[in-house]
């Protein structure tokens, strides 16, 4: 097999096809030998190559190239992230020459040690690779200089490469959306695509529907996922041009393991907006009456793949394309190389099928079922093999038993690039309105007698998808459209702090006869309705009190209105030096290098990172804790009062009876001001984080609180510190 793979008998013809648009050149790469009618490819993502972790670039080193000589991919497509880009405590992101050098050496030898083509090699732009680049092609644009794409002098955000075999295409196109104005991180998180972009794009996923009658297979490669890629200029979005081109898989990263191992998503017309709960979503369309037209529509759908990091993982994915059929392989290479790999082509995981075209194929005889014939498996192995079996499992019963078991035979063929085993079977015995009740496993045996097993998993003959969840993490960062919901997820914290601190000042003038009002409606109704209108009045009191702080009150409001209106801190946004800029919730305003124009508010939806969490987890527990303050002390005055026998104002009484009696006896330990001290501790925890997003934001952009950002800085520290000072007397 080594022999076989170091022969390399895969020939490679490049041939330049003119584009009918902008005159870009097209590669067209004819692939030639065996096996018939597949074609597999090689997909690593989010190397993270750092000079403060030299075991990423080595550990590649030492696997990536030996395990590429055995794959023996058609392509190699690296998706993003290259290098880290980062300080050693991680919060300064800029660009470091030395991770570039290590990255282009060590690909170079990774190459060399695969034997194969570096034409054969695709490496994209991640965010990491465009920190603080603030112009593409400049003297901080690193990618340019030491990319494999660079070196290969391939311009452009959009690359496209044809695999043709006999007849039949499998287009492969990849596509850059990274930042024009590559901001330092952490607010350079999404995609952004333009619409220049998108135009090429559709052109080059559509070069082959012109007049052709070939079977095309369309695969898009890039780093961002959709849920982290905005919208262009003109409200357009990536995911409509992927439908209205069929793909058949979108392959991405970015977003790592961390997360989970899940991170696979299917997308139909229907999809949702802002969110979407589930894996797959939507029914699909009636599957019994489907058009087998050969001039019918395409379907509508298309799946996203995320894969996993090698940064962590060292995770490696194959993806191969059997007669039409797509499916992959993701490979963890933590505990070291692999001796045998096995991919089964056929038939797919019944969880990552087409949910409309796949029903399509089992329905219209003529278009899909001839493929259905045999079980098909890709075998990849260091030594020789001698035995592959099927077995298939049948879990109706709720336990696995053993239905078939058969040999699989390997096929053979002049200038082989891969061993695959094929096993005929009766496929119409499984047909089963149940997508997940027989499940696949092929099982290899090594000449020195090691079993090597594929991943039991379900398939369906009949096109029916099997259920996929979420954990919540992975519908945290692939279920739910980010960009979409920045706006509307900023109007409402926006909203809700206005109101929560108008609305009672306003209550406040206007509420001489709300005690006598609370007092009628507390009396009467049911337990439920008292106990509910006493949370609402408990806190209508506690707001109000915040209002009786006029100066407190002020303090909150202008602070507000500040971060609506102006900037919120001044920075070094990119690597060139000397160059401030400054940040507002809109977003960045920048100057170009190149003519030296305002970019205003560059870096939307990017900037949600620092914007919602300081809304969200300060600005509003702030203004909670400080009203809280301000009760606490009232409470605790009339406690005092109380004990004291003090006689108070009539109005002052009347007010207070029926809301402070509630308010304080609910805790029952005003006498030494527990709940002050619980709000004081609060206090400290809101402070801790207002400090490390601070301390963030200081070290990402080369800043100076005093000088760049006093009031977003210390504000909220000096608001606080004021309030407990305020309300500690009685």
């Amino acid at each position: 097999m080594a022999a076989a793979t170091c022969a390399f008998l895969f020939l490679v013809i490049q041939a330049s096809v003119s584009s009918a648009s902008h005159g870009r050149p097209r590669n067209v790469v004819e692939v030639e030998g065996g096996p018939n009618d597949v074609v597999w490819v090689v997909q690593l993502s989010d190397l993270h190559f750092s000079v403060f972790n030299p075991d990423r670039a080595l550990d590649f080193k030492r696997l990536i190239g030996p395990a590429l000589s055995m794959i023996n991919p058609s392509l190699v497509l690296i998706t993003g992230d290259l290098t880290d880009g980062k300080s050693k405590d991680l919060l300064t992101m800029k660009q470091e020459e030395a991770e570039w050098i290590e990255y282009q050496n060590v690909t170079d030898d990774v190459i060399m040690k695969s034997g194969l083509d570096k034409k054969v090699f695709y490496d994209l732009r991640g965010n990491h690779d465009s920190f603080g680049v603030p112009e593409v092609g400049g003297e901080y644009d690193l990618y340019r200089k030491y990319s494999i794409n660079a070196r290969l002098r391939r311009d452009g955000n959009v690359q496209s490469v044809t695999l043709q075999y006999r007849g039949r295409k499998h287009v492969f196109v990849g596509v850059d959306s990274f930042m024009e104005i590559g901001l330092r991180g952490p607010t350079n998180l999404f995609g952004h695509p333009t619409d220049e972009l998108l135009s090429d794009l559709d052109m080059e996923l559509g070069q082959w529907d012109a007049g052709s009658t070939e079977s095309v297979t369309k695969i898009a490669f890039g780093h961002f996922p959709l849920s982290f890629t905005a919208t262009t200029d003109k409200g357009k979005n990536v995911k409509d041009v992927f439908l209205k081109h069929s793909l058949s898989a979108y392959l991405c990263g970015h977003l790592h393991t961390r997360f989970g191992k899940n991170l696979k998503r299917h997308h139909v017309e229907s999809s949702g907006t802002y969110y979407q709960f589930n894996m797959h979503q939507g029914n699909p369309s009636d599957k019994s009456n489907e058009n087998c037209s050969k001039n019918a529509e395409s379907s509508k759908e298309f799946w996203e793949w995320e894969m996993g990091d090698w940064r962590k993982s060292r995770s490696l994915r194959i993806v191969a394309i059997d007669s039409g059929h797509v499916s992959f392989l993701d490979l963890d290479y933590q505990l070291g190389s692999k001796d045998t790999i096995v991919l089964p082509t056929f038939p797919l995981d019944s969880r990552y099928m087409h949910r409309i075209s796949t029903s399509r194929d089992f329905q219209c005889p003529s278009t899909g079922t001839s493929s259905h014939e045999t079980v098909r498996a890709l075998v990849f192995s260091r030594r020789m093999i001698v035995s592959v079996s099927l077995k298939i499992y049948d879990s109706r019963s709720g336990h696995f038993h053993l239905v078939l078991d058969q040999a699989m035979i390997k096929l053979k063929s002049n200038g082989s690039r891969g061993d695959m085993y094929v096993a005929p079977w009766n496929w119409r015995a499984f047909i089963d309105p149940s997508p997940d009740r027989f499940l696949l496993q092929i099982e290899a045996t090594d000449i020195s007698g090691k079993l090597t097993y594929s991943q039991p998993r379900p398939f369906s003959i009949n096109g029916l998808t099997a259920e996929a969840n979420w954990k919540w993490k992975e519908f945290f960062v692939m279920g739910v459209q980010w960009a979409a919901l920045y706006e509307p997820l900023l109007h409402i914290l926006h909203s809700l702090l206005f109101i929560l601190l108008v609305v009672p000042r306003v209550f406040l003038i206007f509420s001489k006869n709300y005690t006598a009002y609370n007092k009628n409606n507390l009396s009467r109704g049911s337990r439920e309705k008292r106990i509910c209108l006493s949370f609402v009045d408990t806190g209508i009191f506690v707001l109000v009190e915040l209002c009786r702080l006029i100066e407190i009150w002020w303090g909150i409001l202008l602070y507000l209105l500040y971060l609506v209106f102006l900037p919120w801190f001044f920075g070094h946004v990119s690597s060139e030096d000397g160059k401030i800029s400054y940040m507002t919730q809109r977003g960045w305003s920048v100057s170009s290098s190149k003519n030296g124009s305002q970019n205003t508010y560059i870096g939307v939806p990017d900037i949600m990172v620092i914007v919602l969490p300081h809304l969200g987890f300060v600005v509003l527990p702030t203004f909670i804790i400080v009203a809280a303050l301000a009760a606490e002390r009232t409470a605790y005055r009339s406690h005092l009062h109380s004990l004291s026998g003090k006689k108070e104002d009539d109005h002052y009484k009347e007010r207070k009876r029926y809301v402070i009696r509630r308010f304080s006896d609910a805790f029952g330990f005003w006498s030494v001001r527990w709940m002050r001290k619980l709000l004081l501790f609060i206090s400290l925890l809101i402070l801790w984080k207002h400090w490390k997003q601070c301390r963030a934001i200081v070290k990402a952009y080369d800043m100076n609180p005093f000088l760049h950002s006093p009031i977003y800085c210390f504000w909220i520290p000096l608001l606080l510190a004021y309030t407990i000072y305020r309300t500690s007397s009685c």
